[in-house]
């Protein structure tokens, strides 16, 4: 998966899920606490802040030769990662799948076949399972890339070995483990790279339909506690993001592009929503099918990138295992991560 293909799927999301909801309701809205005036108010503020708080948050990481605290290397990294993986977590499970169930049991969609099958567990498991093959899939084809790559110099070594037994039993072994060396560190730096991308369309899917949600509702007591959740979410989103584009060691122009996409995504999706705000019905079936799917696959991403790529990676790490300490803070971190996160909930 490289830039071009991600960008070219959030693009194709970004057209797909506005037009999508124009579809005719069934079902009546509530047009009560509606002020289309003071809604706008909080609709810019909440463009100004969300965009602000993502900027920062995905750049804190990437600036690590500015804010020395913030670089791979230190403790204080795996504590901040720990942080924003349980803000993800926390988005995955309590925010975006219980909206996704929300969408796809509504009874607007009527029984069948939505009420008669689990769709919202469905498409977040495979949406897991996919997002598992991809990051399975693609580093194993890079793994072996590098290795073949290495390999030649092993057969070079090996095939001298006879005439120099002594002396260049010393060096095969010397080049053969300077191969594997390199290939650990490919690999690992290959990992990093998809790690980001994928983590990046979860996000960044997650964020156009809250986007559009917040830009579409005429209703001030809605958008109110959604501005300070998602201002609080897009900051600690962004650090976790940041925080793997660093470790993956982009050339400058990707890591521009990476940070600027996700930290205009919601606001654009807010632009969107507030475009299409008079004719855009969130209670109508085809708009309720697509935000629920599209929450499901993006939970299911969500959930499996903060548990195995930024959890799981970062917690078993030897380092983090060698240091009661730091393992004591990384836990109090993604504790209240996790816990600010769902806390939240109850407003938004």
């Amino acid at each position: 998966m490289n830039n071009l293909t991600t960008s070219s799927l959030l693009l194709i999301i970004l057209i797909l899920l506005p037009v999508s909801a124009y579809a005719g309701c069934t079902c009546e809205t509530e047009t009560e606490d509606h002020d289309k005036t003071e809604a706008l108010k909080f609709k810019l503020v909440a463009i100004a802040s969300i965009l602000i708080a993502g900027a920062m948050g995905v750049s804190l990481p990437i600036l690590g030769n500015i804010v020395p605290a913030f670089r791979p290397e230190n403790d204080v990294f795996f504590a901040v990662k720990a942080v924003a993986a349980g803000v993800i977590l926390a988005t995955g499970f309590v925010h975006v799948l219980p909206d996704a169930f929300e969408s796809l049991t509504n009874p607007c969609l009527g029984d069948n076949p939505w009420g008669n099958f689990p769709f919202t567990g469905f498409v977040a498991m495979v949406s897991a399972i996919g997002t598992l093959m991809v990051d399975s899939v693609a580093n194993g084809y890079y793994k072996r890339l590098h290795y073949s790559k290495a390999r030649p110099v092993n057969y070079a070594d090996e095939e001298r070995q006879g005439e120099h037994e002594g002396h260049v039993h010393v060096h095969t072994h010397a080049t053969h483990g300077h191969a594997h060396g390199s290939v650990d560190s490919g690999s690992d730096l290959v990992r990093h790279r998809i790690v980001s991308q994928v983590l990046e369309l979860g996000i960044v899917v997650h964020s156009i339909i809250i986007g559009i949600s917040l830009g579409a509702s005429q209703s001030p007591k809605t958008i109110k506690p959604l501005v300070a959740a998602l201002t609080f979410h897009q900051f600690f989103e962004g650090m976790g993001l940041g925080g793997c584009i660093s470790q993956a060691k982009f050339k400058a122009r990707a890591i521009t592009i990476m940070s600027i996409f996700f930290s205009l995504t919601t606001p654009i999706g807010i632009a969107i929503g507030f475009g299409i705000s008079n004719i855009y019905n969130e209670s109508s079936p085809t708009a309720l099918i697509v935000e629920g799917v599209f929450n499901s696959a993006s939970a299911g991403i969500l959930i499996y990138m903060a548990l195995v790529d930024l959890l799981a990676a970062d917690f078993m790490n030897p380092r983090m295992q060698s240091s009661p300490k730091l393992q004591l803070w990384a836990h109090l971190s993604l504790l209240l991560g996790s816990g600010c996160m769902s806390l939240l909930a109850k407003w938004a």
